[in-house]
């Protein structure tokens, strides 16, 4: 088993060599050991990406928020799945798991060279590339670092669609569910964080599109019943240092 596995290796370092050398010219010395490096990476690149992308099980905020899209392009008309593609990677895999890809740091208590940040910073642009909904092409002026993973970004853009299709295929959370899971988060992590902090942010937030907030919120027939619009007038003015509305 073993010998097969060194020779599939010696196999694929060869296919990716004749790749690269016929679309850019990359002296000799560097091109082995980058692929030597791919090589020894490989797996545990397959194995990362696999993680990120398995939905046994999904957590039910990702289920929540991507049927919450699935619904918004539903209302608006949208129905292009390009456009609900591109919603769903810019909200979870770019904003959340590139970050993780590319920033182990922020997540285990490690100093990060960098050579190593260099190398990192390949393989989130490969994952990237692979939750784009558009094919990129391909030539000799590309870099090198789009080169190296080129045969293997269709099989990992083809395990992103199959994620985004299962999870839709998913039995739903209803609000309830929801609400339920994030109390318990509050609850288990109620000393870890600065809530006034998170709220000071999302206040900034909500003043900066307020005109948009309470539109969408006065048109909104729950929002209307719990007076959401009425609720935040009065946090700006007080805030502000008004009266009550």
């Amino acid at each position: 088993a073993k010998a097969r596995d060194e020779l599939e290796r010696s196999n694929s370092v060869k296919r990716d060599s004749r790749f690269l050398k016929e679309q850019r010219a990359i002296p000799e010395i560097y091109l082995t050991r980058l692929l030597a490096t791919k090589g020894t990476l490989q797996k545990f690149v397959d194995d990362a990406f696999s993680a990120i992308l398995c939905t046994s099980p999904v957590p039910p905020s990702i289920k929540y928020f991507f049927d919450l899209l699935d619904s918004e392009a539903k209302k608006h008309g949208i129905d292009d799945p390009e456009t609900l593609h591109i919603w769903k990677t810019n909200s979870v895999p770019l904003r959340f798991w590139v970050n993780v890809l590319k920033n182990p740091e922020f997540v285990f208590d490690i100093f990060k060279l960098g050579i190593v940040d260099a190398c990192l910073s390949v393989i989130a642009q490969t994952f990237i590339d692979s939750c784009s909904a558009a094919e990129h092409k391909l030539g000799k002026d590309s870099p090198s670092n789009k080169l190296l993973y080129a045969r293997e970004i269709p099989q990992y853009r083809q395990k992103v669609q199959t994620y985004y299709r299962e999870v839709q295929q998913m039995t739903a959370v209803s609000d309830q569910e929801m609400i339920t899971l994030l109390v318990e988060e509050t609850k288990d992590h109620t000393h870890e964080f600065n809530m006034l902090a998170a709220v000071n942010e999302l206040y900034d937030y909500a003043i900066k599109y307020q005109e948009q907030l309470l539109d969408a919120l006065e048109e909104d027939t729950t929002c209307q019943r719990m007076q959401l619009a009425h609720k935040l007038e009065n946090i700006s003015a007080n805030m502000e240092g008004e009266t009550d509305v």
